[in-house]
């Protein structure tokens, strides 16, 4: 019955998860036609889907040879990560991989069968994948191999350096995500389904992978605890322990939230670029591919603002929450009522005697006056009692149906979770 609750509480994610199951998917996320597509670029998007849930359904929906750059572009990258993240190669072979790793797109036969990742195939079959970029036009090579090569040498600084000042954690998630944001406009802008700005105003692609790279790490607390690896900046977590691991002590609890709201206050001054950034799109599919993981993001950040959970277990918005994002987030007005409504939502949860509640006070008050609410707000959350009473009819005699159908969505969702 707890299930059913939840339903009760939600009745327009009873509604947008029917409407997304029931073909609305299409509209946001169409699919590839695997037989319309050569061998290589056929396997390309196998590994695509084996790799990546979060990405795969928002990147096969771009539009033209934009989507098979940006295929391409996630495979290398995600080449890259994975030796990064294997920790059986020795540091004296990893180091020079990283640093000569956009080279290798460009030798045919180059292939690495040692790794122990379990995204190890990326890197076994790298001769299909660099021969599908060698197929890009060159436009689309040049950004890939660029970016490549920066993000190369910026993982391979961070190997064994921790994330100390706060302007260090800027500079690590601008090597792990802005420099992705700062590639995927260019791709963009190269594919002239974008005005040349989007791709040449790096400031702003940069706050777009900053944001959604700060969030990961926000809510990811304790799963990065468990698995050894820390990348909360030790300017702020100083300032509340004595260690990052003793955040997560019970009696340690207070301190730990009031670290969590101020590290979560930073990343939402991103949130006007963001802003800025998605009101320069015009292509559709652009729009929905970068909005769709902008507006999951915020809606992590209200979860798991002052909320004790992130430090006990593993803070999700609910898969009804994320397809009514996914549904909604395809025009600016409508993204901005989405931000005004979650930065809303943490406003109301900011305690008086939190350490930072002035700035985050202040960033909320920057953030609402570029998203004043209007039409589009009333339309997303106004519901007439007559739906409402059907929804929640719907709910009592569906629920166990809803459930399945949960499930069904999961590859859709993702996106909210990952």
């Amino acid at each position: 019955m707890e299930l059913l609750r939840k339903w009760l509480g939600h009745p327009e994610d009873i509604y947008n998860i029917l409407r997304f199951k029931m073909g609305g998917y299409r509209a946001v996320m169409p699919r590839v036609d695997p037989d319309s597509l050569g061998c290589g670029l056929r396997t390309c998007y196998r590994y695509l889907n084996q790799t990546s849930r979060s990405f795969a359904a928002v990147i096969q929906a771009l539009d033209g040879e934009l989507r098979h750059a940006v295929c391409i572009f996630y495979l290398v990258l995600r080449a890259l990560d994975t030796i990064e993240d294997d920790m059986s190669i020795p540091l004296d072979v990893k180091v020079p991989m990283l640093h000569e790793f956009h080279s290798y797109l460009y030798q045919p036969e180059w292939k690495y069968t040692e790794s122990k990742e379990k995204d190890r195939q990326v890197l076994e079959d790298f001769p299909t994948i660099s021969m599908e970029f060698r197929n890009l036009s060159k436009v689309y090579q040049d950004v890939i191999a660029d970016i490549c090569h920066k993000m190369g040498f910026g993982m391979a600084e961070f190997l064994e350096k921790k994330v100390d000042s706060q302007r260090e954690w800027d500079m690590y998630c601008h090597y792990v995500a802005g420099l992705v944001g700062i590639g995927l406009s260019r791709l963009f802008s190269a594919s002239e389904l974008e005005d040349s700005i989007v791709g040449q105003d790096t400031e702003l692609a940069n706050s777009m992978g900053l944001f959604l790279q700060k969030t990961n790490i926000i809510r990811d607390y304790l799963e990065d605890q468990m698995e050894g690896r820390e990348f909360w900046p030790r300017e702020v977590w100083s300032r509340y322990a004595q260690k990052l691991s003793d955040l997560a002590k019970p009696e340690n609890i207070e301190m730990a939230v009031q670290c969590l709201n101020e590290l979560i206050t930073n990343a939402l001054h991103h949130v006007p670029d963001v802003l800025t950034y998605l009101s320069r799109l015009k292509n559709q599919s652009v729009f929905n591919f970068c909005a769709i993981p902008q507006v999951m993001a915020i809606a992590t950040l209200a979860a798991c603002y002052n909320n004790k959970q992130v430090f006990r277990g593993v803070v999700k918005i609910r898969k009804g929450q994320a397809v009514t994002l996914m549904m909604d987030a395809t025009n600016i007005q409508a993204v901005k009522a989405i931000m005004y409504q979650y930065v809303e939502e943490i406003y109301q949860k900011i305690p008086s005697t939190d350490p930072s509640s002035n700035k985050t006070q202040q960033v909320i008050a920057s953030i609402r006056a570029m998203s004043l609410p209007g039409s589009s707000m009333a339309s997303r959350h106004h519901y007439s009692p007559i739906y409402l009473s059907c929804a929640m009819l719907l709910a009592a005699l569906s629920w166990q149906y809803l459930s399945t159908l949960s499930k069904a969505t999961e590859e859709y969702v993702q996106a909210g979770e990952n």
